[in-house]
C-alpha cells in the first residue's frame, strides 16, 4: 500500500511528501512547484484546499507566499508515520525486502523522521533485526543519505543477538527501544516486549 492508495490527488501526495521529508521547512510556492514537478495552478489549488482543511499555514513575505505544514494539525504525526513508510528509506526497505534478506523488525527513529538532531553521536536512526544482506542494506542507506543530505546511523542485528541483548538489558538496545519510532516492518509490541 502506498499513499496514493489513500489520497487520490497525485499533487497533494507530492506536496505532503515534500513537507514531511523536510519537517519544519517553510516553502515558497514556486519552490514547491519546482520540487514536486507539477503545474503551478494544480499546486496552488491543493495548497488552498490544504489551508482550508487546516493542514498548512501561509505567510506573506515581501510579495511572496510561503507555506508550512502545521504541527498542530490533528493528523500531523499520523502523516509523518505514513510518509516515513511510503517514501524514502522506509519505502525502499519495504520494496527491497526480499533482496535485503529476512527481516523481522525494521524501525526508523522518530527523531530522524522529525528532523530533530541527535542527542548523542551514538543515537540510532534505523534498527534492522533479522538476517540481512549488508551490501544491499548499505546501498539503500547511502541513497537515503544523499536524498536527505545527512548521515544515517544504523544498526543491524540477528534475531538471536537482539533477543539476547534485550534479555541482558543491554544499555545500547534499551536506548533504542526507549525512543520514539516508526515501525517499517514488524510489530512494535513484539519489538519492545519484555523490556
Amino acid at each position: 500500500m502506498i499513499l496514493e492508495d489513500i489520497i487520490i490527488s497525485r499533487v497533494r501526495v507530492k506536496i505532503l511528501t515534500l513537507f514531511f521529508t523536510h519537517p519544519g521547512t517553510i516553502f515558497h510556492v514556486r519552490d514547491i512547484v519546482r520540487k514536486v514537478d507539477e503545474e503551478i495552478n494544480a499546486v496552488r489549488r491543493e495548497l488552498s484546499h490544504m489551508e482550508k482543511a487546516g493542514m498548512v499555514s501561509k505567510e506573506q513575505r515581501a510579495n511572496r507566499l510561503f507555506y508550512s505544514f502545521r504541527k498542530d494539525y490533528p493528523l500531523y504525526f499520523d502523516f509523518l508515520e505514513i510518509i516515513g513508510k511510503t517514501s524514502g528509506l522506509g519505502w525502499d526497505i519495504i520494496k527491497q525486502r526480499v533482496k535485503i534478506g529476512k527481516i523481522k523488525f525494521a524501525m526508523i527513529s522518530g527523531r530522524y523522521l522529525r528532523g530533530i538532531p541527535k542527542k548523542t553521536g551514538s543515537e540510532v536512526d534505523l534498527l534492522i533485526v533479522g538476517n540481512v544482506v549488508l551490501p544491499e542494506m548499505s546501498q539503500l542507506v547511502k541513497a537515503e543519505e544523499v536524498r536527505r543530505e545527512r548521515e544515517i546511523n544504523y544498526t543491524v542485528m540477528t534475531e538471536e543477538e537482539f533477543a539476547f541483548r534485550k534479555r541482558r538489558r543491554d544499555p545500547f538496545v534499551l536506548s533504542i527501544l526507549e525512543g520514539s519510532r516508526v515501525m517499517i516492518i514488524g510489530d512494535e509490541e513484539e519489538l519492545v516486549a519484555n523490556v
